[in-house]
C-alpha cells in the first residue's frame, strides 16, 4: 500500500458497489485505488453513499449496514464540525466549488491528504498548494 493519504469521494464507493455491468471498469479502477492508498472519508461521504444505495442502487438495509461496516474498517473517518463548515464556505468562495464539494475538499485538507479521488471535480487542480484532485476514471 502507498503511504499517501487520499480522500475518497462518494462516487468512488458508488462504482465499487454498483452491480451495473456498465460500471465494471470503473468498479475495477475504484477497487485498485482503494487498495493502493491510506484512505480517508468523512461522515458526509457515508451519508451520501447510504442515500444513493437506498434510493438508486436499491441495496437492502442489511447489506448496506455490512457495506458501511466494511468501509469504516478500511477508511479513517473525518467528522464534520463547525470549523469544517466555516472553512468549506471559504473554499466555496475561493474556488467556486459547490458547498458539498467544498466540504469534501476541506475534510481532505484537514486530514493532510495528497489527493481527492473523484470524477466530479477538476482533474489535476491543486487546492491550497498541496491537495490534488485526481479523476481515477479518466
Amino acid at each position: 500500500m502507498n503511504a499517501d493519504k487520499v480522500f475518497i469521494d462518494t462516487n468512488v464507493f458508488v462504482y465499487l458497489y454498483s452491480g451495473n455491468d456498465e460500471d465494471r471498469n470503473k468498479r475495477r479502477l475504484a477497487y485498485e485505488a482503494i487498495n493502493q492508498y491510506d484512505c480517508q472519508i468523512s461522515t458526509q461521504v457515508l451519508n451520501e453513499f447510504s442515500n444513493i444505495c437506498i434510493k438508486k442502487l436499491e441495496i437492502s438495509n442489511r447489506r448496506l449496514q455490512n457495506i458501511i461496516t466494511q468501509i469504516c474498517s478500511y477508511c479513517d473517518i473525518a467528522y464534520i464540525d463547525e470549523d469544517t463548515v466555516d472553512k468549506a464556505i471559504e473554499i466555496n468562495a475561493k474556488y467556486g466549488y459547490s458547498y458539498y464539494d467544498s466540504l469534501i475538499i476541506v475534510s481532505a485538507l484537514e486530514r493532510n491528504c495528497k489527493y481527492i479521488l473523484t470524477e466530479d471535480m477538476a482533474d489535476g487542480q491543486v487546492i491550497e498548494g498541496n491537495l490534488t484532485i485526481k479523476n481515477i476514471f479518466k
